[in-house]
């Protein structure tokens, strides 16, 4: 079975999903960001899993359910903070942010049987899925993130495993993003959120 991890900040105004701003206030910009950490965890809660852990920068909140287990994130950047959660498996693990709130519980199932490694594209030049057979820390060091070519430098230190590729997903990241990622999961806890809101950014 795999160890689900999920990285995220706690959703405090001014701290988290700041590109949102404008044309959403910071207070409306850590609402939504709780949302789709809430639609993220769900998803997750519903997976099969060896064991489910949330990587927190912060405290968690009445967002978070249970059958997880909290950690703090390590110190560094956030290659070392990957880095860091992984260095803390001991059997196959995968990792996602709080950015992708139209995740499945299809998409996070995986099959390590003739795999080494999962790889989830980000339409933005990211990635949002890490998944490692044998975690290996050494696979995210010095990756330089937060760059348009962030995807591809991750994907190119997984070379000489065995990869598969899962679907290219947008993450939440400016209010464009956010109607579009809305529109895949118009369900979730994040539409409805941003349903709420948006009238009144249009006032």
């Amino acid at each position: 079975m795999t160890t689900l991890l999920v990285i995220a900040k706690e959703p405090r105004p001014g701290r988290v999903k700041t590109r949102l701003t404008p044309p959403f206030t910071p207070e409306e910009a850590a609402t939504l960001a709780e949302a789709a950490l809430a639609d993220t965890l769900d998803t997750v809660a519903r997976t099969p899993a060896r064991r489910r852990v949330l990587v927190l920068d912060g405290s968690p909140g009445p967002w978070l359910p249970p059958g997880f287990d909290v950690v703090p994130q390590s110190g560094g950047g956030l290659d070392e903070r990957l880095a860091a959660a992984f260095a803390a498996c001991d059997g196959p693990a995968l990792l996602i942010g709080m950015d992708t709130p139209q995740v499945t519980p299809e998409l996070l199932t995986v099959d390590w049987a003739d795999c080494d490694a999962y790889f989830g594209r980000a339409r933005d030049g990211g990635f949002w899925a890490l998944g490692l057979a044998e975690p290996d820390p050494d696979r995210l060091r010095g990756v330089p993130m937060s760059q348009p070519y962030t995807g591809a430098a991750q994907r190119a230190r997984l070379a000489g495993l065995r990869v598969r590729d899962l679907p290219a997903l947008r993450d939440v990241d400016t209010a464009h993003d956010a109607g579009l990622v809305a529109a895949d999961a118009p369900g979730g806890r994040f539409a409805t959120a941003l349903t709420r809101l948006t009238p009144a950014v249009r006032r």
